[in-house]
């Protein structure tokens, strides 16, 4: 755990944790020799010396006494100091990977585990140094010095002592391993249940507007209860453990007990030493039942520790050596070339899949659901690198620029869009903070995000809450649209912006991608019947490939997919709902 601990930190604290180690090993010899003085000393205070004789012993005590003070008082402020560094350089870490993992790992699961892992797996292992490294030196150095010196006083009972370690130390070693992986299981409850904590609260609306409340705690419940399984399975394997170990160390403390009771009445061992070495065998005893106590949390850190390294293990996107320098700065075309890509290796999603949007032109994207449509926008914006092919944005390899790059040419716009629990203006600006007012006016007017600032009392000063719960779908898309028209980026992607906005927001926001599509190229994915009809060309998308591209009249003209597909959707733009009677 050392090792581990000292490969974690930055030099200055790994120097730190060195020290604090110096002084808790000092700190426990001291200790150890400070129970050692007591044999000589309760030895001629019992046995008639005086206290005369006594007073060297009592300057011998001070002497270790002091420098234990002083020792321990440098090593509690080191642990702090430790503990609080490596809780810094732990989320520093953790987040600074994060950010360069690519955005296809971030699933709900790992979501969640990634929560547990940088709230409790976090404090767990800062608790090593600044809490469990102390008591547990103690436990393992002060009775080795103990013992060490008891052989100095009679040899017979310093082996009497050590009987039951043998003992002790394997029902440790069982034990650690039974906590180390029920506390895995443990773990990932804990990530099950916090994750349906939070997808219980967010599905209110939908589990009350269908009256399943009740049904919708099942997920919850069966969470819970496997969490409290979990909880249970761990605190019961420790404990046969644990008390089998302080058994071995009663047994190891009776047989001195027993030993020096034979001794003292055959005369081997006079009654006042008899005292003091039982003293100092109970010194013995008391910190390794400590350490028993410990075991189970310096696993539980352990573990959490594994956690952190196997995520900064997971293995990011490869970056280029240098910036890509691009052929044409005018190029904002986007193109995929014979991608093939699959979520799963043997189920490809995208199967030799090739499409090039010119610069400056609003294509659809348009297709049966699981045709590959959202997977082609992911490609482009790098969530995850194609198996087979090329991905081109800009005229250059998305794997050439680096991500920083890549970022600045791109704007996404999703259906489901996340504001943050700020301002309707920090939303905004968040795309482009330098942005002055002129700029961040111009967005926001051309998305219609000024009318919703006009009508709240706040005006841009509006909280906009949680995920953007205080406004409604469409005026969240209208926000997303001001920010990417804001962030200026010559490639906009948008994935079913519209598709679920009443027609009044569909209006603004087709207005918006209208404004957009005058100097930036725009890939959508569209259902809506404007939006696809307003587009420069149309790519049909089925089983992972383009089956069909071209202009609206001539994808009708060629009385294919797409004809039917418009052919479908037309039909049901008139449908409308009617009474029995009507």
């Amino acid at each position: 755990m050392i090792r581990r601990l000292l490969a974690v930190l930055d030099p200055e604290g790994a120097a730190r944790l060195r020290r604090m180690l110096v002084g808790l090993v000092l700190c426990a010899v001291l200790q150890g020799v400070a129970f050692a003085l007591l044999v000589p000393l309760l030895r001629e205070l019992l046995d008639g010396g005086g206290a005369g004789n006594a007073l060297p012993w009592w300057g011998a005590l001070a002497v270790v006494g002091a420098g234990y003070a002083v020792a321990h008082w440098d090593s509690t402020l080191c642990g702090y100091h430790v503990g609080a560094g490596l809780a810094r350089t732990l989320h520093h870490r953790i987040g600074d990977h994060v950010a360069s993992l690519p955005l296809g790992w971030f699933t709900a699961e790992r979501s969640g585990r990634l929560t547990q892992l940088t709230a409790k797996g976090v404090i767990d292992v800062m608790g090593v140094p600044a809490h469990l490294l102390r008591p547990i030196v103690t436990a393992f150095v002060t009775p080795l010095v103990t013992v060490a010196l008891m052989f100095f006083f009679d040899w017979r009972l310093a082996l009497a002592a050590l009987v039951g370690l043998p003992l002790a130390a394997l029902a440790h070693r069982i034990t650690g391993r039974v906590v180390a992986r029920n506390d895995h299981a443990h773990d990932a409850a804990s990530a099950e249940a916090g994750g349906r904590v939070i997808e219980f609260a967010r599905a209110q609306p939908v589990l009350r507007a269908f009256s399943r409340s009740g049904e919708g705690h099942r997920a919850l419940d069966a969470a819970l209860v496997a969490h409290r399984a979990t909880g249970r399975r761990l605190l019961l394997t420790a404990v046969p453990g644990f008390a089998a170990f302080v058994m071995s160390l009663q047994l190891a403390f009776t047989v001195v007990l027993l030993a020096g009771t034979v001794l003292a009445l055959d005369g081997s061992v006079g009654a006042p030493e008899l005292i003091a070495l039982l003293v100092l065998a109970a010194r013995f005893v008391e910190p390794l039942v400590v350490a028993a106590d410990l075991a189970a949390s310096v696993r539980i850190a352990g573990n959490s520790l594994d956690r952190v390294e196997a995520l900064l293990a997971t293995e990011t996107l490869p970056e280029p050596g240098a910036p890509a320098v691009p052929a044409d700065p005018q190029d904002t075309s986007v193109e995929l070339d014979g991608v093939v890509f699959g979520y799963d290796p043997k189920t490809p999603v995208l199967d030799g899949f090739s499409l090039r949007v010119p610069p400056r032109t609003l294509t659809a994207l348009v297709g049966p659901s699981g045709s590959g449509k959202t997977t082609v926008t992911r490609l482009l914006a790098r969530f995850f690198d194609a198996t087979q092919g090329r991905v081109l944005v800009c005229g250059t390899d998305v794997r050439e620029w680096t991500t920083e790059q890549l970022m600045s040419r791109i704007s996404l716009v999703f259906q489901d869009v996340y504001l943050f629990d700020a301002t309707i203006a920090e939303n905004i600006r968040m795309a482009r903070p330098d942005a002055d007012e002129e700029e961040f006016h111009r967005a926001a007017r051309l998305a219609g995000a000024d009318e919703i600032a006009a009508r709240l009392p706040d005006g841009w000063d509006s909280r906009v809450g949680e995920g953007g719960a205080a406004l409604s779908g469409g005026e969240r898309q209208r926000v997303s649209i001001a920010r990417a028209l804001l962030k200026d980026a010559p490639v906009v992607l948008l994935d079913e912006a519209t598709a679920a906005l009443d027609p009044e927001n569909e209006h603004v926001v087709h207005s918006a991608l209208t404004a957009l599509a005058e100097d930036r190229t725009l890939l959508v994915i569209a259902h809506r019947l404007q939006t696809i009809a307003a587009a420069d060309r149309i790519a049909f998308l089925d089983e992972g490939r383009v089956v069909e591209c071209g202009t609206h009249e001539e994808l009708l003209a060629l009385g294919g997919r797409y004809a039917r597909f418009w052919e479908e959707r037309s039909r049901a733009r008139g449908w409308s709902l009617a009474s029995r009677s009507g």
